[in-house]
């Protein structure tokens, strides 16, 4: 590719450009400070068996169930009020919208995002993120089964995936081939799943933290891909026998 083709950047969401594992913990403290430890236990395992079913994190649907299993009105209207008016502005990762800027001087920027469509549309509102790609936001279940869907709307020569998930990476990778960079950050609770499993294909660019996006150009991702392939080498060779199969 060159600096003249069309490229989309396809950027998502949780523990990429925003620090969702802080979220939680917040969340996890504020429902054990409201409804003990035996609620706490009980919200994030409706939220699990949730997002067994569903495929995607439901924190609104999953306090609607947990009300079902607490008596006490008051405190489910505020940590109703606390999850629909938190701060996600404040949990952006350090260069995170100025990374969205220097991407939509390479090419268009879109989010692109799993979850429900209540909760995580507000997430991406609340933060700047919509505004930051100018309402270029997608949202679905399960992004990876959308590629079809994804080239509909915005249809490119090439396109750049980031995302703290090198397994949905590789998923892309195998439906679109050349015509897709996979950009890994090593970022949140993903960070170091290279180290833990096999990903095949691996990610043809890793980065430490998104703000490292604005020193990348277009002309750099030849030499980043040889690296990043460099890297994921010298990792597999350094896990030997202890990798995990996908």
């Amino acid at each position: 590719m060159n600096a003249t083709d069309p490229v989309v950047f396809l950027l998502d969401v949780d523990n990429t450009l925003l620090d969702n594992d802080r979220f939680a913990a917040e969340l996890t403290a504020r429902l054990e400070h409201d409804f003990g430890k035996a609620g706490r236990e009980r919200y994030w395992s409706i939220y699990a068996g949730l997002r067994e079913q569903h495929g995607y994190a439901d924190y609104l649907g999953a306090l609607q169930d947990f009300r079902a299993t607490s008596a006490d009105e008051p405190a489910l209207l505020q940590i109703s009020a606390f999850l629909l008016d938190y701060p996600f502005r404040e949990r952006l990762y350090p260069r995170a919208l100025a990374a969205i800027e220097h991407l939509r001087t390479l090419g268009t920027a879109v989010i692109l995002s799993d979850g429900d469509i209540v909760f995580q549309p507000r997430k991406i509102q609340r933060s700047g993120l919509w505004d930051a790609v100018a309402g270029r936001v997608l949202v679905y279940v399960h992004k990876e089964r959308m590629l079809e869907t994804i080239q509909q709307r915005f249809p490119a020569a090439h396109y750049v995936m980031v995302d703290d998930k090198p397994q949905l990476l590789a998923a892309a990778k195998r439906v679109l081939g050349d015509r897709l960079t996979t950009l890994f950050v090593r970022q949140g609770h993903y960070a170091d799943a290279l180290q833990r499993a096999v990903i095949d294909p691996a990610p043809d660019v890793i980065i430490e933290r998104i703000g490292d996006l604005c020193e990348l150009a277009l002309r750099d991702l030849h030499g980043l891909r040889k690296r990043a392939v460099a890297a994921a080498a010298l990792a597999a060779t350094t896990q030997g026998s202890s990798a995990e199969p996908t």
